[in-house]
């Protein structure tokens, strides 16, 4: 599966604009790619949620568990729901995280990040991880009754007897998909915060294409500044008005995006990278790349070529890896 190239307006890249980059993914053409696929071949729904957006997010959702969608109907179970939601959001900053709901029906978040941020949630469940019985069901009704559903509950136990049922071992790796997934996407938000917009300031334009020429070279402020035909103060504002982004942050960026491609080389030393993308010194390169990408760049340059390979592109660098 092959990355895809997202313009945003630059507006919606802010790092506290978490919404709109979560809705950006949700409509891209990877992630429905992904979504399809997953759907068909697990026949379990799979959506994206706004970190914070406390909603039901598969309501409405292919492959949406008829109980599940008769539920949230109702304004007590749904905010039973949403409660459920903040449980999985608090509990999964680290990975996937499963809950029960009160009629025993398994949901799972999986986090994405820019970086060490959460910007949204990748979501999925709605099965029993254990066959649907008369027994269990008993205690589904107690907790619907205090719901006030008495009347509804035969409707409730003919969907509830037809919820998908999966073996732990199954679930599990389904989570794995989607925890690889999540990784996949990060990597595709990160690139969106140096994406071009479709519509800037001419002198944002100029700042752009002069640090896409000098990237390699120590940049200073007043130099671009000096490009955009702006003064310092002023191209500030305009900058991160247009980017959502400092100058600072949008040049580290970029350097951190080029390092990426340049790791690509399964002979190219990290150190060597580092510095062919512009970073002055190791430990600041160590710091920026670990800040924005979320692990170390040893780390990285080991998942794209195992350990083999980033320990002979590392010989001789082992203070970048710090």
């Amino acid at each position: 599966m092959q990355s895809e190239i997202i313009f945003l307006p630059s507006s919606t890249v802010s790092p506290q604009n978490h919404h709109n980059l979560a809705e950006h993914l949700q409509k891209s053409e990877i992630f429905r790619d992904y979504q399809k696929a997953f759907q068909t071949t697990t026949g379990l729904p799979l959506a994206i949620r706004t970190a914070g957006s406390f909603q039901a997010p598969m309501h409405g959702s292919k492959n949406a568990n008829p109980f599940c969608t008769l539920m949230a109907g109702r304004n007590k179970t749904c905010s039973s729901c949403l409660q459920l939601q903040q449980r999985m959001e608090s509990g999964a900053g680290e990975g996937a995280t499963t809950l029960e709901c009160i009629a025993g029906l398994s949901d799972s978040s999986v986090p994405v990040r820019v970086g060490e941020r959460v910007i949204a949630f990748l979501q999925t469940g709605q099965i029993l991880l254990h066959k649907p019985s008369e027994t269990r069901f008993q205690k589904v009704t107690k907790a619907l009754a205090e719901l006030g559903l008495e009347s509804e509950i035969p409707q409730l136990k003919e969907t509830y007897f037809k919820t998908r049922v999966m073996t732990r071992h199954q679930y599990d790796s389904v989570l794995r998909l989607l925890s690889i997934f999540a990784q996949h996407l990060s990597a595709v938000s990160n690139q969106l915060m140096v994406q071009e917009a479709s519509a800037e300031a001419p002198a944002v334009a100029k700042a752009r294409a002069f640090i896409a020429d000098h990237q390699g070279e120590e940049i200073s402020l007043a130099s671009v500044a000096q490009a955009a035909n702006m003064s310092a103060f002023y191209f500030c504002k305009i900058f991160k008005k247009s980017t959502g982004l400092t100058f600072t942050e949008y040049l580290a960026r970029v350097r951190v995006e080029i390092v990426k491609q340049l790791l690509l080389n399964p002979h190219k030393r990290v150190s060597e990278a580092a510095y062919e993308a512009g970073f002055q010194s190791l430990s600041q390169f160590n710091r920026v790349f670990r800040r924005i990408a979320g692990e170390a760049p040893s780390t990285y340059r080991e998942k794209l070529h195992g350990s083999a390979g980033a320990a002979q592109a590392n010989t001789g660098s082992a203070n970048c890896a710090a």
